[in-house]
């Protein structure tokens, strides 16, 4: 199936955008979701679907470059709130406005961007540490990368908040995200969300994740840790005042 030049000059942009965020600085891809929504504009649903084969193709490659980085501790125990999210993320695909889930996810990831900034001001380190924190940080996760492949924010907070340095975040990050982006197809499958089109935009575009990962190795070398923890931060900010304002 054909897709017109604009539409694969916007899939071009977000494929690099996504291989770079999985390899060299995440929250880089989060422009992706809306430029892909752009080419899916008469459907929001089948645009998530679009996204997600890219995502699991940059996971890939996060995977083959920061495996031995992985914080298995800290990704085990955000699992069981993961699958309490994306349960009645399914059930709310169906029946909610996207707008509304929209805004109430930017809403969620700013409060949880304060309580980070709190901590950080007032030393309460241990908050990190709590269940509790740990419990929303993983149910939002899952929750909204069930919904709108939006999730990086979320796990960017808890990951910064957790210490984890610069190659751990990836590492860790790599293996949460494909492995939640992988059983979420059964579901997106089911819904609608992924289609033969879909998939054909997604092959087109699947050398230039490859391409986009490749800047990203080279790009994470450059960032120190102090600012690759402050870029993270501003990009989840970033993006959830765009869910909430535009």
């Amino acid at each position: 199936m054909d897709f017109p030049t604009t539409a694969i000059l916007l899939g071009v942009s977000a494929a690099l955008l996504i291989g770079f965020s999985k390899t060299g600085m995440p929250g880089a891809g989060i422009p992706a979701v809306a430029l892909v929504a752009e080419v899916f504009r008469e459907n929001t649903k089948l645009s998530v679907g679009a996204v997600l084969p890219l995502l699991i193709l940059g996971d890939l490659f996060a995977i083959a470059y920061y495996r031995r980085h992985a914080d298995w501790k800290r990704l085990l125990a955000l699992c069981p709130y993961v699958v309490a999210g994306m349960v009645p993320a399914y059930l709310v695909l169906r029946f909610v406005n996207d707008d509304s889930l929209r805004v109430a996810i930017g809403v969620l990831i700013l409060v949880l961007l304060l309580l980070h900034v709190v901590r950080q001001r007032y030393g309460f380190q241990q908050l990190a540490d709590r269940w509790w924190f740990t419990a929303i940080t993983g149910s939002l996760a899952g929750f909204a990368t069930t919904v709108s492949n939006a999730a990086g924010p979320v796990m960017g907070i808890y990951l910064v908040s957790q210490q984890a340095d610069k190659h751990q975040f990836l590492g860790t990050s790599a293996w949460f995200f494909f492995l939640v982006n992988v059983s979420k197809i059964p579901g997106y499958i089911t819904l609608g969300m992924m289609t033969r089109r879909t998939l054909n935009f997604d092959l087109l575009l699947a050398p230039v994740v490859a391409v986009g990962a490749m800047i990203g190795v080279r790009i994470l070398k450059r960032i120190p840790q102090a600012v690759f923890d402050v870029l993270v931060l501003a990009l989840a900010g970033v993006a959830a005042l765009r869910m909430v304002f535009f």
